[in-house]
């Protein structure tokens, strides 16, 4: 087998890669479809109650991320995965139901969105954490740039096919095929040969393991700075299940067949990403900084662009730049933590990385509303390029100051994670 390909001789990395492709194809269905839902049938192009339903998503995990983070430690993840995928899929069912029979509200959306927040707040730390059990260390960095395929592979499919059928048959059915495909994870959990896992040594319980982690983290200045930058991206920069809708209905005008189209041409290039990912040894700086700085640049110049078509174009870099700088950051950080501190410092990360979306989505469709969808672009691009250089200053600053010290890039492959953007399953 391939050095691309090769955590895939694992059979339970095999089970579980096959029933996430399938169950991220439902997650990339339902983002579409929800916020053509919120946007074209709920309200009339309201850009900040579509930000209010995705960021409602992301609500719980500031709150619950920090005791999410010390259960995935302390729990059997497999057994917790069956538990948070069952309750995500139930989420899926009452929105598919509610929207089917005609009478879903506003207010059930946000409800909704709410429930499936407090369900993946406990699912993310946890899925993260399994992979280190299903492939042994040696595989681990291949294993993380698979998952981040895998999910790219399916957001190529997902939004198309939401697009279809949203315009046959409404935005209902993408909901309960969503719910439907939780099963597919469920059954990969059931399958696998629990004799072959390789599980952490639980952690057991005591006073203060919330402050462990975070003090373990204050430690690390290499990771903080990851974290900063990371906070600031997603937050103000990778809203493009928002910006990509205010775009198509605001700016170009289009319906939700092209509307889907534009998350599938986008994960060409996070699919490209993802894959080079897979055939370096380990994560970089350069990649890292080159990812964001690059992103900014990038999504900037699509928020000019004056067609549908130029723009669905420049989704193909944008998807590339953001997805390098995805893949290196949260390589970077998981290779080098320690294995007791793992569900924690995941749990801290996806505050970042998720957490932030509470404020990002809603000022974000704020700013598309009062002045303009390419305002929503630009504005998220400006501020993550700016961040992107000022790490950048700062790397250098410490690289002369300490050139013979074992960077972040060198450390010991502990640990991996689920590369995904953004909520899935």
């Amino acid at each position: 087998m391939s050095k691309m390909f090769s955590a895939l001789k694992f059979p339970n990395y095999r089970l579980w890669t096959a029933g996430a492709l399938v169950s991220n194809i439902g997650t990339w269905m339902q983002r579409v479809a929800q916020d053509w839902l919120v946007l074209t049938i709920l309200t009339n192009n309201d850009g900040t109650a579509a930000g209010i339903t995705t960021g409602l998503q992301f609500l719980p995990i500031l709150f619950l991320g920090p005791f999410a983070g010390v259960l995935a430690d302390r729990m059997n993840i497999r057994k917790l995965l069956l538990i948070t995928q069952s309750a995500m899929g139930i989420c899926a069912t009452v929105l598919g139901v509610l929207v089917i029979t005609g009478t879903a509200e506003l207010w059930h959306v946000y409800v909704l969105a709410l429930g499936l927040g407090i369900a993946s707040a406990f699912d993310a730390p946890a899925r993260q954490s399994f992979v280190s059990e299903l492939v042994p260390s040696t595989h681990l960095a291949n294993a993380v740039a698979l998952n981040s395929a895998s999910f790219n592979m399916a957001r190529l499919a997902g939004p198309g096919v939401a697009g279809l059928l949203i315009a046959w048959f409404g935005t209902g059915p993408a909901f309960l095929i969503n719910a439907a495909s939780f099963g597919a994870v469920l059954f990969s959990l059931f399958k696998m040969r629990t004799q072959e896992l390789q599980p952490t040594i639980l952690v057991k319980r005591s006073k203060g393991q919330i402050r462990e982690g975070i003090a373990y983290l204050g430690t690390r200045p290499d990771l903080l700075l990851i974290f900063a930058l990371a906070f600031v991206v997603a937050t103000f920069g990778l809203n493009f299940q928002l910006t990509n809708a205010l775009m198509a209905t605001d700016v170009f005008e289009v319906g939700a067949g092209e509307f889907g189209l534009l998350g599938s041409v986008m994960a060409v290039g996070t699919l490209g990403g993802a894959l080079l990912a897979a055939r370096r040894n380990r994560p970089q700086w350069r990649y890292l900084l080159g990812g964001a700085v690059g992103f900014g640049v990038l999504a900037l110049v699509a928020s000019l662009m004056p067609t549908f078509f130029w723009y669905a174009v420049m989704m193909v870099p944008v998807g590339l730049a953001s997805l390098t700088y995805l893949t290196s950051s949260n390589t970077m950080i998981q290779l080098s933590v320690e294995p007791a501190y793992r569900g924690r410092v995941m749990a801290l990360y996806m505050m970042v990385i998720q957490g932030g979306t509470p404020i990002g989505a809603p000022l974000v469709g704020w700013l598309g509303t009062m002045f303009g969808a390419r305002w929503s672009v630009a504005g998220g691009a400006i501020i993550s390029l700016i961040a992107g250089l000022i790490a950048v200053i700062l790397v250098l600053r410490k690289r002369r100051k300490t050139p013979k010290k074992r960077s972040i890039e060198q450390a010991p492959q502990t640990a991996t994670i689920t590369l995904k953007p953004a909520l899935g399953h």
